[in-house]
């Protein structure tokens, strides 16, 4: 993102203007702290003139931060199952 941004030539808090959202949040974004929504990619993707898979295209389960794990097919059918659904 922030690459992005410097490439652009365009402050922080003008893509945050731009985008609608908080500067603060646009920080967090960029240091890696921040847990965007597609909606958000979607308003940055638009705000910087690019499209939006541009932040996702290539990565997969094995970029996911340590503390995260990808939750599948198999993982929500046990935990159904856990809950006492079908």
């Amino acid at each position: 993102m922030r690459e992005l941004r410097n490439k652009s030539s365009i402050s922080r808090s003008k893509l945050a203007q731009r985008a609608d959202m908080d500067v603060r949040h646009l920080a967090r974004i960029e240091a890696g702290d921040g847990k965007p929504t597609l909606f958000v990619l979607i308003q940055l993707a638009t705000a910087l003139d690019v499209k939006p898979d541009t932040f996702v295209k290539g990565l997969t389960s094995a970029d996911l931060p340590e503390n995260l794990k990808p939750y599948s097919e198999a993982d929500f059918r046990r935990e159904l199952r856990r809950r006492g659904g079908s």
